[in-house]
């Protein structure tokens, strides 16, 4: 019984070596940027059988004209929301702006007075923080990020800003 088990497994081991075979011989041609196995086809487009290793193609799907038409268009206002006249849209504009401008002069104005306490890495020392140094180191490492995250901030005003239509 064990011995028929052992030529049992050796026979399939060698069918799935033939057909391991029999798939590799199969031929694949090359045609610029694609791939083929129709041997007629191949010939009539003069393409050039691919040696040496397996070749995994994936299918991939084909855009559709609209599709590719209406991404290159303008950005829409979604279906059904209400229209706005060009006047309206640029006082909206215009007070975005003046409320952007107002949040960068008061973003600076913090990053002054941060930069001003922080004494390039050398803040005063306060309270408890002569006897304990790590409390000192704390502070300013906080002050270190806190200066770090209003540059962020003003960064990210001056895009909002940029991105607003030119005033007129």
């Amino acid at each position: 019984m064990k011995t028929s088990f052992v030529y049992l497994l050796a026979a399939l081991a060698a069918a799935g070596v033939h057909m391991q075979a029999q798939a590799q011989q199969e031929r694949v041609w090359r045609c610029g940027n694609e791939y083929t196995n129709n041997a007629t086809m191949a010939q009539q487009r003069g393409c050039k059988v691919m040696e040496g290793g397996n070749v995994t193609i994936v299918q991939g799907s084909r855009p559709v004209a609209a599709a590719a038409a209406s991404s290159t268009s303008a950005v829409r206002a979604p279906a059904g929301s209400p229209r706005v006249e060009g006047a309206d849209q640029r006082a909206r504009d215009g007070e975005a702006r003046s409320v952007l401008e107002s949040e960068l002069k008061k973003a600076e104005e913090r990053q002054a007075q941060l930069l001003k306490d922080y004494n390039n890495g050398e803040p005063e020392k306060q309270g408890g923080e002569a006897r304990n140094y790590q409390k000192y180191l704390d502070r300013v490492a906080e002050m270190k990020a806190e200066i770090s995250r209003n540059e962020s901030d003003i960064a990210g005003i001056r895009r909002e800003i940029g991105r607003l239509p030119a005033t007129r």
